[in-house]
Formats: structure tokens, sequence, C-alpha cells
């Protein structure tokens, strides 16, 4: 399967100047949404993120997706892999699962997004679960920025991924792309006008 084949078809690899949720900028972003807004691509992804996932045995209770990014993600992951889905949000600035959400002590739960970057926004779901007394057992995404080590990748982890080392990173497809600090972004030397911020943290 060629991810980024299906990322290019919907429009969904853009290139311009943007201004990432780090702060810094790139040439190029990854807009999920649009991939997802079509159930059957969607339903095409996470089948092929369930098996991956399958095919190393990691046992898993439940799909926790960070909200709003990871959501429909997670749902369709879920979907695939007969799992229960859930899912946690910001409230006044720090990632929660309310919602009438319950987890059991040491309920297995993997943490979806649909794409990992640093790895930030999965680390804060994490911790989410494992306030509630639940065990994460992994990380999964669509898509990976190369920041992180993923399974059956040779790319090496960065020192930028927040993930921790012991627990398994799925995901179809690694996009690297070079970001810059904004005081050293080449775009923004050539003029190539103010860097934009798609997304759930911007438009």
């Amino acid at each position: 399967m060629d991810i980024k084949a299906i990322y290019m078809h919907a429009h969904a690899l853009l290139e311009g100047h943007f201004k990432l949720s780090s702060g810094n900028h790139s040439q190029y972003y990854l807009q999920s949404a649009k991939v997802l807004e079509d159930p059957k691509t969607a339903k095409l992804l996470a089948d092929a993120l369930a098996k991956v996932i399958q095919e190393s045995a990691l046992e898993i209770d439940t799909i926790c997706a960070p909200a709003l990014g990871g959501m429909i993600a997670g749902f369709a992951l879920a979907t695939a892999m007969d799992k229960r889905s859930i899912f946690a949000e910001r409230v006044d600035g720090a990632m929660t699962i309310r919602r009438g959400f319950a987890i059991r002590p040491n309920e297995r739960v993997l943490i979806c997004e649909d794409i990992i970057t640093t790895g930030g926004s999965a680390l804060e779901a994490a911790a989410a679960v494992e306030a509630m007394g639940g065990t994460v057992v992994g990380f999964a995404a669509l898509a990976n920025r190369g920041f992180c080590a993923r399974q059956n990748s040779t790319l090496a982890r960065k020192e930028s991924c927040k993930l921790p080392n012991d627990l398994p990173l799925f995901a179809l497809e690694d996009f690297t792309f070079e970001i810059y600090a904004p005081e050293a972004c080449p775009l923004c030397a050539q003029g190539k006008g103010e860097a934009i911020k798609p997304g759930s943290r911007g438009n």
C-alpha cells in the first residue's frame, strides 16, 4: 500500500509555508483529516494498521485517542480490531478522560493518533489513562513524522521524541520533512509569506 500516494490523492500532503504545533516551520504539512473524511479510505488505512499491530501479538483491551485529531483514526482502528474506543480531551489545558469513560485497573490501552510527531499529545493521553489505573501497552498512528522510531522501520529515534523507549509505536509510513526554528526558517528568509497553521489548533 502506497500511503504517501493516498495522502497526496486526498490533498492531505500539503506544500507551502506552515507553522507546526511546536511553533517550528516546515514546507510540508500532513492533514490526516482530509484522508479520513472518506470512510472507505479510513477503513482501508485502519485495517492495514490493525494488521501490523495484530502481527505483533500485542494484547489490547481498549483504544484511546487524543482529541481532536486522533478521534477518527482511533475509532476506525478500534472498529478494525473489535476493541472498545474512548478518547481523551483537553480541559483547562490538561488532557483528561471524562464523559463517563471508565478504565479498569490494569486495562491494556493502546494510544492512537492520526499523526505522531514528537508524541507529546499521545504521551499526555497515556498519562491520563495511567492516572485512572490503566496500563498503556503501546502507541499507534496512521503516519509517523520520523522523530520517533516505529516498528518495521529503519529510522532511528531522535532526541526530540517524547514517547517511552520501552513501548512500541505502530504506524503505516514515515514522513520525514525538514523543520526549522522560526528565526532560522529559509522560507521566511525567501519571503514566502507568513507561516500558516492548519489543523485543529489553527483553522
